[in-house]
């Protein structure tokens, strides 16, 4: 199943400072902020949307199309992703501009100061899928996930028509965007993915019910944290899928992509959508282990075992045949 996944593609720098920041300001000072933190740790992780769950699904033993934006220092980023299975010559480099970076500081409260650096990721509105289906052959499925909002409007409004399936996932977009601008990637959507304070945000300003929205959409994915995902269609009573155990929590960065790579996966196997958010979740559940999005590996013997665990021998059986993990 040829799946391309859009989205952002960035670096993350996380720096601790072992400190509080309110402890270094000054209260009738606060209109001419000048402050310096020397920090005590940096960690430089792979990061965006589209590359986490591009990652997830490459791991799984997929050969997903990584489409989206980057600057000339995309090389050691693309040599890491295309080790794990990544189609990225879909990818476009800019001349201008550098890859995406989140910068972030977290004092001793788990107080953050963060900065977002766009760069080259506001040239995704630039990136036509036509030549894209044309060299694979055909798309199967588009996922539309976080990115630079108007290369988000323009490959939902050219998948529509070419008709290819597309997949919504706008999540951390919701807070920016216009309510008109929601609909427009909404609408016709074969898969909806949200968690479910996304849900609400999404009924809140499309101005659509949830019953309009099942009418609109094909799947409505939602995940519910530590209680696992419902899934939902129009007439169809809802399916809830219980959570994996995890061995522990590390941080939840990149926990929704890595659930989407997994639901993608299973999808592209063929299997049930029962099997597809218990896929999402286990392999969601590798991600809250780790610091980081894509510092986990999914080792095939590993993930079957885990996965019979939680849902038992005779899903685990069904899954067998088609989970192909490897990493580098």
């Amino acid at each position: 199943m040829r799946i391309a996944v859009t989205g952002s593609i960035a670096t993350d720098h996380l720096m601790t400072f072992p400190g509080r920041f309110g402890d270094q300001l000054i209260a009738d000072q606060l209109h001419r902020i000048s402050l310096s933190f020397l920090v005590d740790d940096l960690q430089i992780r792979r990061g965006g949307c589209a590359a986490n769950i591009a990652f997830g699904m490459g791991c799984l033993g997929l050969r997903p199309v990584l489409v989206g934006a980057v600057g000339a220092d995309f090389a050691d980023y693309r040599s890491w992703l295309e080790r794990h299975g990544v189609d990225c010559d879909s990818v476009h480099v800019s001349e201008l501009h550098h890859t995406a970076r989140f910068l972030c500081t977290t004092d001793d409260d788990h107080n953050q100061i963060a900065s977002f650096y766009t760069g080259a990721m506001a040239e995704a509105r630039l990136i036509e899928l036509g030549p894209i289906s044309q060299r694979l052959g055909g798309l199967e499925l588009v996922l539309i996930s976080p990115n630079d909002p108007e290369a988000m409007l323009r490959h939902t409004a050219e998948a529509r028509q070419r008709a290819i399936p597309f997949a919504a996932d706008p999540s951390q977009q919701l807070a920016r965007m216009p309510g008109e601008d929601i609909r427009e990637l909404v609408d016709g959507a074969a898969y909806l993915f949200g968690n479910d304070y996304e849900k609400g945000m999404i009924e809140q300003k499309t101005g659509w019910t949830d019953e309009e929205i099942l009418g609109r959409v094909g799947v409505r994915v939602t995940t519910l944290g530590p209680k696992g995902v419902v899934i939902d269609r129009k007439d169809e009573p809802p399916l809830h899928v219980p959570p994996a155990p995890e061995l522990g929590k590390a941080d939840p960065t990149g926990v929704g992509d890595a659930f989407r790579s997994g639901f993608l996966a299973a999808l592209a196997w063929g299997l049930s959508l029962e099997r597809c958010g218990q896929v999402g979740n286990l392999t969601a559940t590798h991600v809250l282990e780790r610091v980081g999005g894509q510092e986990y590996e999914l080792g095939q013997k590993v993930f079957l075992e885990r996965f019979a665990d939680a849902y038992g021998t005779d899903a685990a059986a069904e899954v067998a045949g088609f989970v192909n993990c490897h990493h580098a």
